[in-house]
């Protein structure tokens, strides 16, 4: 319980990671909390209030899947909406199957392209299927493959390499035991 107790000030100082990881445990009923649906909807509607773009996210998955309120779509594409404006990719990614899925083609290759962008790979992975079934071109697969690698390119450093390298090493010594 310390470490909820550690939570619930990061909370009291409007610390947002802290609300949303908060308002997971409640989701989830983890860490000794008992399930509360609507204190981790609580919690996440502190966050995006104050900002934080992955807290709308989770809201708009809340109104999506009917997770302790009534399943609702367009609330969940307005919150995906206002989570997009402020660059979560996840939430992007969110809007452009929503759009595919509608047979809006180009309007979801706009979303996966930026959610690609910002480095997420499972819209890489949908642009590579639009490409497949023919919804997106050979040129537009390029480009984002493209801008994907330039996103690796940002995020590459010597101490994630190294950390990455303590991890297989020690996979590989747990593997060997």
């Amino acid at each position: 319980m310390e470490m909820i107790s550690r939570y619930k000030k990061r909370v009291e100082q409007d610390d947002t990671i802290g609300m949303r990881d908060l308002g997971f445990m409640y989701r989830n009923g983890e860490n000794g909390l008992l399930q509360n649906r609507a204190k981790a909807l609580e919690l996440y509607r502190r966050a995006a209030e104050l900002g934080d773009a992955g807290a709308y996210c989770f809201i708009g998955y809340t109104y999506k899947n009917g997770d302790g309120v009534d399943v609702d779509e367009k609330k969940a594409v307005h919150y995906f909406e206002l989570a997009a404006m402020g660059g979560n990719a996840q939430a992007r990614r969110n809007l452009g199957v929503k759009e595919c899925r509608a047979g809006n083609y180009d309007r979801a290759l706009k979303h996966l392209m930026i959610a690609t962008r910002d480095g997420d790979s499972e819209s890489l992975k949908g642009i590579r299927a639009m490409y497949m079934s023919g919804h997106a071109t050979k040129d537009d697969y390029a480009k984002v493959l493209r801008s994907y690698q330039e996103y690796l390119g940002e995020i590459k450093s010597d101490q994630r390499d190294e950390a990455a390298a303590f991890k297989n090493d020690y996979e590989y010594y747990e593997s060997a035991i």
